[in-house]
């Protein structure tokens, strides 16, 4: 008599990431071919437990979506533990536990940022049996090294930035370009490197913009002809406008260089993954459906020095990645030259 087949969810929620389809991907195809299993699609985040939206998967749905940007299985924000007015008038948690159960599921693939990995510890605690897969372009995920979607939102940024040194040297400008990144500094900071940027400021490093102006006026009377300043968007400011805007008005305010701003936005987080992001995707997929088949739940994916593991989910929630100390790959642009504002 054949054993009754393993039925896991996937879901993925939070902003959109190149690399989520190639994610879902490794995960369906491994547990369906490897694993024997029956997957189910959970449609547009957790919202979709709540309401029980959700979608059969098998190999054809699977099939030619390594490539594509964006979620097939869409995404939501909804945080289903948040507190409103000192209340959870919908009780979604046990909403969710009792869809979970009713839907057949014996694991769930939580395929997000900082805020789903916590909703997945929390679900964890609950008594459901979770996986978490790490996703954002901003790479500030807490115990491992790199998230799918980093690499392709440096890629697009340092291409962005090239183009502005034709503009700024055609011009002789200073060109401030605003990078995403959250409250963490890594897209500026491998993109500023890459993209051969003058002036990186992240949050991370405390900079003072009297000594950022300095740097700009150095190297105009050096007879440099531009200069490029490449701003995160958590960087700290006593002001309303944006990051880049603030860093643009500054500069020219108390330096008299002429200086444009570009707010490179949401383009970052579109359009279809890089090579490295898709491999990464499908690997860390692909081990999620290798945790379940060993029952290693409340834990999730990781790339920890250049190898594919796992950690408990309860110590990724509430941290963030930062740049660190001593990083370096700031290190080795100061010895360059770069600024770092500070």
């Amino acid at each position: 008599m054949a054993s009754k087949k393993m039925r896991i969810g996937i879901l993925s929620a939070g902003g959109d990431c190149p690399g989520i389809n190639a994610a879902i991907r490794g995960v369906g195809k491994t547990a369906i071919v490897q694993y024997n299993m029956d997957v189910v699609g959970i449609v547009n985040g957790f919202n979709g437990l709540v309401e029980r939206e959700t979608i059969e998967l098998n190999e054809q749905l699977l099939s030619g979506i390594l490539t594509l940007g964006g979620t097939i299985l869409g995404t939501s924000r909804l945080k289903p533990f948040k507190v409103i007015d000192g209340e959870d008038p919908y009780h979604k948690p046990s909403l969710i536990k009792k869809n979970y159960e009713e839907l057949g599921l014996e694991a769930l693939v939580c395929i997000g940022g900082n805020g789903t990995q916590k909703t997945a510890s929390l679900l964890a605690q609950e008594g459901l049996n979770i996986i978490g897969v790490p996703k954002t372009i901003d790479n500030d995920i807490w115990g491992t090294d790199v998230t799918f979607g980093f690499d392709t939102a440096v890629h697009i940024a340092t291409e962005a930035i090239d183009r502005l040194h034709t503009t700024a040297n055609s011009h002789k400008r200073v060109m401030v370009i605003e990078v995403m990144g959250h409250h963490a500094g890594w897209i500026a900071l491998h993109s500023g490197m890459a993209g051969g940027g003058d002036v990186i400021l992240v949050p991370e490093i405390e900079y003072n913009i009297e000594s950022v102006c300095n740097c700009l006026v150095d190297r105009s009377l050096k007879k440099k002809p531009y200069s490029i300043v490449v701003v995160a968007e958590g960087l700290p400011k006593d002001s309303k406008k944006s990051a880049g805007v603030y860093i643009a008005r500054q500069i020219s305010k108390n330096t008299g260089l002429e200086t444009r701003e570009t707010i490179l936005g949401y383009t970052q987080r579109g359009g279809s993954p890089t090579a490295t992001d898709r491999i990464l995707a499908t690997r860390f997929g692909a081990y999620a459906s290798q945790l379940i088949h060993e029952k290693k739940f409340g834990t999730m994916v990781a790339m920890r020095d250049g190898e594919i593991t796992s950690i408990p989910l309860d110590e990724v929630g509430g941290k963030i990645r930062l740049i660190e100390p001593g990083n370096h790959l700031v290190e080795e642009g100061r010895h360059m030259g770069v600024s770092f504002g500070d």
